[in-house]
């Protein structure tokens, strides 16, 4: 069976102001054209540049995501935005769950699921983030959180055409720390296991898992290598050209 066309996904989180267009611009002429590169790319903007980098990036090979979206396609909420109005600014995926969402705002697995289900009503590709705590995983309950996480955060209706799962330990985002390559493996195995036993084995086999936490060029070749590892979600690495180059181009041919 061959395997999933790796993606690797730049969440800028709150970070990014029109001058950084000139960051995707630069990538974009880099990675355009360049038949060596076998992975998909995408930006995650905040929700203010979604509209300006689809511009800029019109023609471009690059995906665009949200990092978020409300559960209702409308409606009293202010300062929520819907997933249909990530499509319709040129998003065609929305990161849902991360770490940060799910401690800063409160948001349960039944949240995250739903907003995951939201995705997917605007046609999105739904991220969904998963990823234990430093005491959960000193603990020894790093594998039950995130079975725990995925069992409650993946929609029924969860397919590995509209679904990219992240696995992203918290304590290893923004820290510069990242678990051993067989800690990664491991818990990358296991995800599979739990999406094969849910999905079952075609699909199971052909939903992406993404690796995140402090990715960076140094130790990409050797994250990414990892089997089950689809790619990667990465934070401040990629708010730089050169520096999300550096990750990207792990996926090349040459």
């Amino acid at each position: 069976m061959s395997q999933p066309l790796p993606l690797v996904a730049g969440n800028w989180k709150m970070n990014g102001l029109r001058a950084s267009l000139t960051e995707a611009e630069a990538l974009a002429r880099q990675l355009d054209g360049n038949d060596a590169i076998t992975a998909q790319v995408m930006i995650c903007p905040p929700a203010t540049l979604i509209a300006p980098l689809a511009a800029v990036l019109e023609g471009s090979s690059i995906l665009i995501g949200g990092q978020d979206c409300h559960v209702n396609a409308s409606g009293a909420h202010t300062g929520d935005i819907a997933a249909e109005m990530l499509a319709d600014a040129g998003a065609s995926a929305v990161i849902v769950g991360h770490s940060e969402r799910r401690a800063d705002h409160g948001e349960t697995n039944d949240v995250v699921r739903a907003k995951a289900e939201a995705g997917y009503r605007a046609e999105l590709i739904s991220i969904i983030c998963i990823g234990e705590t430093e005491r959960e995983r000193a603990q020894g309950d790093t594998l039950n959180v995130v079975s725990e996480q995925l069992s409650g955060s993946l929609p029924g209706a969860a397919t590995s055409g509209n679904t990219v799962i992240a696995y992203e330990p918290v304590w290893a985002i923004g820290t510069g720390l990242t678990p051993t390559l067989d800690d990664v493996g491991e818990v990358h195995q296991h995800i599979r296991a739990e999406l094969t036993r849910r999905l079952g084995g075609d699909e199971g086999a052909a939903m992406r898992i993404l690796y995140g936490g402090s990715v960076k060029p140094g130790n990409a070749a050797e994250l990414m290598a990892i089997k089950n590892v689809n790619g990667a979600l990465v934070g401040g690495a990629s708010l730089k050209a050169s520096d999300f180059w550096g990750i990207i181009s792990v996926y090349s041919e040459r």
